[in-house]
């Protein structure tokens, strides 16, 4: 147990802030970190109650993205070219249905969880671009990470969802199945609307837009940090629940 787990700490048994006790969550696991360019390989979408259970059985697609999937990737998420190609569905099939999954969510005015949105949601808007798909527009999204980094601001260590979880005693046994990551990142939200209820005193569509807001100041703040003390010449990448085309 790390310095910075739970055990070390007294959070609050507060309630739950109303846009936390329906959520659903989603995350993919993808042929690289290139937003244009990475392709999905696996994905979940599933939604939790207030608990932090599933509410339903857990969509989840494995597809074949129709590129080599490079080792690097397969040594995080475990998927082969080869298995992808045998195993997974059409990616265009499996493009097509995330995005009608997640809109049907957000149409109900359920929020959607995703832990370093810009990731998932930008790769999922270049994907259906590809395959000539109508392309997701976030616009009711909860982001653990940001507001996790917002709410706690000070406190030291890295914010990987498997360090955060930790933190939160959120249980994380199967990182970067995209399942397991989704889930974890619904319940490390739940906690965090629970410890930090003090400083997320919003609405819905309100916390959607302070998240803009938040994200867009830490970008500036580590862009800062990186210039000073990294490269000279970093550029700056700011943008939520989408990064910029």
């Amino acid at each position: 147990m790390s310095e910075y787990s739970q055990g070390t700490f007294d959070f609050p048994d507060a309630a739950l802030p109303d846009w936390a006790k329906q959520i659903v969550v989603f995350d993919t696991e993808t042929t690289g970190l290139d937003l244009q360019k990475a392709r999905i390989v696996t994905a979940c979408v599933a939604e939790l109650d207030e608990t932090g259970a599933l509410a339903l059985p857990a969509q989840e697609w494995l597809a074949d993205p129709g590129i080599e999937i490079p080792e690097v990737a397969t040594s995080v998420h475990g998927i082969t070219t080869e298995f992808a190609r045998s195993a997974g569905r059409p990616a265009k099939e499996v493009v097509a249905e995330i995005v009608v999954a997640l809109r049907g969510y957000q149409e109900r005015g359920i929020p959607i969880v995703a832990y370093n949105a810009p990731y998932d949601f930008t790769i999922l808007y270049w994907e259906a671009m590809r395959h000539g798909i109508e392309p997701l527009i976030p616009t009711l999204v909860l982001d653990p990470l940001i507001i996790d980094k917002f709410a706690d601001q000070y406190r030291k260590g890295k914010r990987k969802l498997e360090v955060v979880a930790e933190f939160y005693n959120v249980p994380l046994d199967d990182a970067h199945n995209a399942t397991a990551d989704a889930v974890a990142s619904g319940r490390v939200l739940q906690a965090v609307a629970r410890a930090q209820s003090g400083k997320l005193k919003y609405t819905l569509p309100e916390l959607h837009a302070k998240q803009i807001e938040w994200e867009a100041a830490q970008s500036a703040s580590f862009g800062e940090y990186m210039r000073r003390s990294v490269r000279p010449d970093f550029q700056d990448d700011p943008g939520w629940p989408l990064k910029p085309r």
